[in-house]
């Protein structure tokens, strides 16, 4: 709430009205600002702080949310809500019924125009995390929600690849978004089911809400902190509520006839080791996290294999000169793959000539690789500081070798992204990639596990639970980026 220093915009409409026991004027602002004169001039910005409003009787009620450092000169009773936010009510009586009618289509007219949300799908994963999200919503979202006079349809996740076959076959239609109240990886079953559809590609213009109720989180945090707010759900609820949008990478990973589609990360060797195989320390908690990736530094595991990649300008001297080799048949076969699902009207990746462009290459054995799209992996994990939404590149994480108490110290910089400065790591942006994982140096009968957006997407052999089901084989993937393919409610 504002206490502005220069003059209001012209209005829209000036009138006087009855505020705590007095008479006082009251304007709505071109500039989208109600101001008003109670000890000085006091004003609400429409767009970034009022939810909505109802008229009661003879008066009309605004409901508004606003961050704790501007509530200092906020009158009204606060009503709780999120952390880091107060919502407020702040209660106007027009001195006529005319003046109320024409307030209330004014606020209207100036509210609809700003393009919010109406009606949203939500899904909600009761197990992710620490199983919040159920009251994540009921107390930090649903009021909110509320206040705007948004309605919503809500679906509580009750299984692995239900918020997929959901978005899959809803009626867009009747909705302006879909918000997941989750972790990252209800949104990527969303966006693979929404590319999966006959429609696609009005399908996958739908805005995507996250509000952050799992372990992760990536994608919310990547959001938030790009515009300096907290990763809570409060701040996302209301990025979704304002309706401003934002562009989203999409990458096509493919092998052979299977495809999946990510929006956050791929990962190979050392992270992903340590994001799936401290699973079985959940009972750690986040701890766990920490706890193994100290296990895995001093028992560290190299990779034998090879990337390639078509690097962004000004990332061309890495690696060497090498060509496309085109789609190759898997040499190495998972256990227990699922099906091949061939979706003739599907999305099947960007229209990319991959043959023509200049491919470089880079030989194992390898630590770790990683891809991102966009900055945070989770809320501690700045992998890729460089990375955006949009750009149509992936940043590439890559660790050939690296001493053990170097590689100790790089990952304490994680949480700030100053490892992409060690020596040992070879930080680039790439339109198109290629892995082709090998066995471990030390073991050639072991090999890794292949991990996206927090799920695993290949098992090698000898890996931890490798008798369980996968999407692909361990071998040969491309990976493809489809520039700004997917919309998401953003803050700014």
């Amino acid at each position: 709430m504002d206490q502005p220093d220069s003059p209001p915009a012209a209005p829209i409409i000036s009138d006087w009205v009855r505020f705590n026991d007095a008479v006082t004027p009251l304007t709505l602002t071109a500039d989208g600002r109600v101001v008003w004169a109670e000890g000085g001039h006091r004003a609400l910005r429409v767009e970034k702080e009022v939810l909505g409003f109802a008229a009661e009787g003879s008066r009309i009620r605004i409901k508004a949310a606003v961050d704790l450092d501007g509530a200092v000169c906020c009158p009204g009773p606060s009503r709780g809500g999120g952390e880091g936010l107060v919502r407020r009510e702040l209660v106007f009586e027009p001195l006529s019924g005319e003046s109320l009618s024409l307030w209330c289509k004014k606020l209207q007219d100036y509210m609809d125009n700003l393009g919010r949300p109406k009606r949203l799908f939500i899904f909600m994963n009761p197990f992710g995390g620490k199983r919040m999200a159920p009251k994540i919503f009921s107390n930090e979202v649903k009021p909110l929600l509320q206040d705007a006079g948004i309605e919503f349809d809500i679906q509580e996740t009750r299984y692995q690849l239900h918020a997929k076959e959901i978005a899959r076959s809803i009626d867009l239609s009747k909705y302006d978004g879909i918000v997941c109240v989750s972790g990252d990886g209800i949104l990527v079953e969303v966006v693979n089911g929404l590319l999966e559809r006959d429609d696609w590609k009005a399908a996958i213009k739908m805005p995507l809400g996250v509000i952050p109720a799992g372990t992760g989180n990536g994608m919310a945090k990547s959001l938030l902190d790009s515009v300096g707010l907290p990763c809570k759900a409060s701040y996302a609820t209301l990025a979704i509520i304002r309706g401003h949008k934002r562009l989203l990478d999409v990458a096509t990973i493919s092998q052979e006839d299977k495809k999946f589609f990510s929006v956050l990360m791929l990962a190979w060797g050392l992270i992903a080791d340590i994001d799936i195989e401290s699973e079985k320390y959940r009972w750690m908690g986040s701890a766990r996290i920490d706890f193994y990736a100290i296990q895995r530094v001093l028992h560290l595991r190299r990779y034998d294999g090879q990337v390639s990649f078509v690097p962004a300008p000004g990332y061309e001297n890495h690696g060497e000169p090498a060509r496309y080799s085109g789609e190759q048949n898997v040499q190495s076969k998972g256990h227990g793959e699922e099906p091949v699902q061939v979706l003739c009207n599907a999305y099947r990746g960007p229209d990319i000539k991959l043959e023509e462009l200049s491919w470089r290459t880079i030989d194992g054995p390898f630590v770790s690789i990683w891809l991102h799209n966009v900055p945070w992996g989770g809320e501690d994990t700045m992998a890729a500081p460089k990375a955006e939404f949009s750009d149509g590149y992936m940043d590439l994480i890559a660790i050939r070798d690296c001493p053990k108490l170097a590689l100790l110290s790089l990952m304490t910089e994680l949480s700030k992204g100053g490892h992409v400065k060690s020596p040992h790591v070879v930080y680039i942006k790439v339109k198109a990639f290629v892995l082709e994982p090998g066995p471990r140096t030390d073991d050639p009968t072991r090999q890794g596990i292949i991990d996206t957006d927090g799920e695993v997407l290949a098992r090698g052999k000898g890996t931890y639970k490798s008798d369980q089901e996968t999407l692909m084989s361990y071998g040969r993937l491309q990976i493809t980026v489809d520039q700004g393919l997917a919309t998401l409610f953003s803050p700014v």
